[in-house]
């Protein structure tokens, strides 16, 4: 405990630690869309992987609760982060510097707040189902007879909202934007950074962060589109 709080409270600490949540989020947030997308093919494939998870009973749950402490911790450290460097900062310092940083790096923290509320709406809207009790019921069955939460039938009534489409499109872009600093940061924290392929990173950031954010976008689209439909 001595250790972790030393190193909580150093710079470089922090910043290791904002870099090791940054990394787990990475993954989640990944192997979540790969998930999601399952909703362009047959029901039957994204409500057996939604059985798959919730058959893991407490564990998910366990899963649940060390992403939301990853996400709380990121965000507190960020916030700690960025408090230390305006007071670390001199008078002039922002007309002569900083240019030199991208204009994601300078509005991490405040992305990194429009996250955190859209990932508290998400919870409340496919998670814990607020408002929806009827997505509480088992009522698909899959091909070996049981009966499962219908996740595509959810999806396609909560993203019929248009307000929740626009909301989830915003936030994904916002996500997407922060990760596009956060993925070359976390790299160059890691101490895995060089200049023989500082190129190469960026690219890949850039890369990676419109493909997530297109590949999100294109759910609610297909189902305000008409693409994507309840079914029978």
């Amino acid at each position: 405990m001595n250790l972790l709080g030393t190193l909580l409270r150093s710079s470089i600490g922090r910043k290791f630690f904002m870099a090791v949540t940054g990394l787990v989020l990475f993954g989640f947030v990944t192997g979540h869309l790969v998930g999601n997308l399952q909703i362009f093919l047959p029901p039957e494939k994204i409500n057996a992987y939604g059985h798959m998870l919730e058959s893991l009973g407490a564990a998910l749950w366990l899963v649940r609760a060390f992403l939301l402490v990853c996400v709380v911790i990121h965000v507190w450290l960020a916030i700690q982060l960025t408090l230390e460097n305006r007071a670390a900062r001199p008078q002039g310092y922002g007309m002569q510097f900083v240019n030199r940083a991208t204009l994601a790096s300078r509005i991490m923290a405040r992305t990194g707040f429009v996250v955190l509320a859209f990932i508290v709406f998400h919870i409340a809207h496919y998670t814990l189902r607020l408002g929806h009790p009827q997505w509480n019921e088992p009522t698909f069955t899959l091909i070996s007879g049981i009966k499962v939460r219908d996740i595509h039938t959810m999806m396609v009534e909560g993203f019929s909202n248009g307000l929740v489409s626009a909301f989830y499109i915003i936030a994904v872009g916002v996500l997407s934007y922060h990760l596009s600093h956060g993925i070359v940061s976390m790299v160059q924290t890691f101490g895995l950074k060089n200049e023989k392929w500082t190129i190469g990173l960026q690219r890949f950031a850039v890369i990676y962060c419109w493909a997530y954010f297109l590949l999100n976008a294109s759910i609610p689209l297909a189902v305000l589109g008409g693409i994507v439909k309840l079914h029978a």
